[in-house]
């Protein structure tokens, strides 16, 4: 690259650029991040991640770079303490352009909770080999990781405002001092309104408006729906369950059980005959809802079975057993649904599997009926009641029902997340399943 011998090289002062407006946006995220519990401080962490790895690929960049394209030399008229001081900054700059961001990445590798790194919600980037060690051996890890990301934070307070300060002393009051331009080719010393320090002055302003007034894409609030089938798929007819379909309607709210129960079908007489065997086919879910912060979420798991033996004609002689894949947890969100497996949440390490098994029902009316039942999640077995509706056509059925538990009474919510102020205690269960009968 050709260049003056008096200034740093065209993509020495790009990398230069672009690294110190990173900085600057990347620190005025980290001042947003005030409750890392709600969904705003979930992506703005996100966006501090990817910026982070950013300014760490660019400064890396720009070592390289310098190393093998040495800077023009320093302005004849420095002092000897100047260029000493010049020179350690810059080493200590390089220090902690590299030294913040492995110190984040360590912190995230170690982190209790293993949330997958996402660049700019698109390219994964993965943990440090830490991640896979045991829970107390990552302790120590996150411990320095925290530490030191903090430390070294103060020290880029420092050395960038010495940076701009040595580099605003030369430029409006030393004559004959052409430090501004070897990164501002062109500028000149003593020149209190040079166009390019106002340009760097106003590109200044826009990254601290873009640092404060950013709002990235919180994280979604359910997850998409596969094309959904009905029960008269005949071929589609079996009881374990990979990524089912979504229900036909949408996963009811807190406050609307009742709505959803008026909205189920009519039951309609069933053979006269003891309990059957039913196979559960494709469009039948197991849903949750519950809020973040406000913002409503529902879910669903991906994978469960269910081994139905059931008929209103012979309830004392039925039974239901429910099996759900802990891990399957789907939110919509990869991010975050890779934390709900965790010892925080759903601890599926421990325990995989959530099971709901009843044995006793009871008819509430016509097409109605309670499952009284018993729900075993993270090892705590509970009793938990499912009413629903039924409509039997034939060889064909179609159940809708809704309850409600407590997810703090199971454990749901370790450490911070156990309080309910960004997460209600309350959650809406919702089970549509479409089967036939065998």
């Amino acid at each position: 690259m050709v260049r003056s011998a008096s200034r740093y090289s065209t993509i020495a002062i790009v990398l230069h650029w672009l690294i110190a407006a990173a900085i600057v946006f990347q620190v005025l995220i980290a001042w947003r991040m005030h409750d890392l519990k709600t969904p705003l401080g979930f992506a703005l962490t996100q966006l501090h991640k990817s910026v982070g790895i950013t300014v760490l690929l660019l400064s890396l960049a720009r070592l390289a770079w310098r190393l093998a394209n040495p800077p023009p030399p320093e302005p004849a008229g420095l002092a000897v303490w100047e260029r000493t001081l010049a020179k350690a900054v810059h080493v200590l700059l390089y220090a902690i352009m590299i030294g913040m961001p492995i110190t984040g990445w360590i912190m995230v590798s170690a982190s209790r909770i293993q949330i997958p790194t996402l660049l700019y919600g698109v390219i994964p980037w993965p943990h440090l080999p830490i991640a896979d060690l045991p829970a107390a051996a990552k302790a120590p890890w996150r411990s320095f990781g925290h530490e030191s990301h903090e430390w070294l934070s103060y020290g880029a307070y420092a050395l960038v405002a010495l940076h701009v300060a040595g580099a605003l002393k030369h430029q409006l009051f030393d004559r004959n001092m052409p430090v501004l331009a070897r990164m501002a080719p062109g500028a000149k010393p003593r020149a209190w309104f040079d166009p390019r320090l106002l340009a760097i002055g106003l590109g200044a302003v826009g990254v601290i408006a873009a640092g404060e007034l950013i709002k990235p894409p919180l994280p979604a609030a359910a997850p998409l729906a596969p094309a959904s089938a009905t029960a008269d798929d005949d071929h589609d007819e079996h009881e374990d369950h990979d990524a089912p379909a979504a229900p036909t309607a949408p996963a009811p709210t807190p406050a609307a059980p009742a709505a959803a129960t008026a909205a189920a079908p009519v039951a309609s007489p069933a053979r006269p005959t003891g309990p059957s065997h039913w196979a559960v086919a494709r469009g039948s879910s197991v849903g949750f809802a519950t809020s973040w912060s406000g913002q409503a979420i529902q879910g669903r798991f991906d994978k469960w079975t269910a081994d139905i033996l059931f008929s209103p004609d012979a309830l004392d002689k039925s039974k239901v057993s429910v099996s759900i894949d802990l891990a399957s947890a789907n939110t919509g969100d990869a991010q975050r649904d890779q934390s709900l497996p965790a010892s925080d949440w759903f601890d599926a390490a421990n325990h995989p599997k959530a099971t709901f098994v009843a044995e006793r029902f009871e008819p509430a009316g016509e097409g109605r009926f309670i499952a009284h039942g018993r729900l075993t999640l993270r090892g705590v077995t509970k009793p938990v009641d499912l009413p629903f509706r039924l409509k039997i056509d034939a060889d064909k059925a179609r159940m809708s029902g809704v309850t409600s538990l407590d997810r703090t009474a199971f454990g749901v919510g370790q450490g911070d997340w156990q309080a309910t102020d960004q997460i209600p205690g309350k959650v809406q269960v919702s089970v549509q399943i479409t089967a036939t009968r065998r």
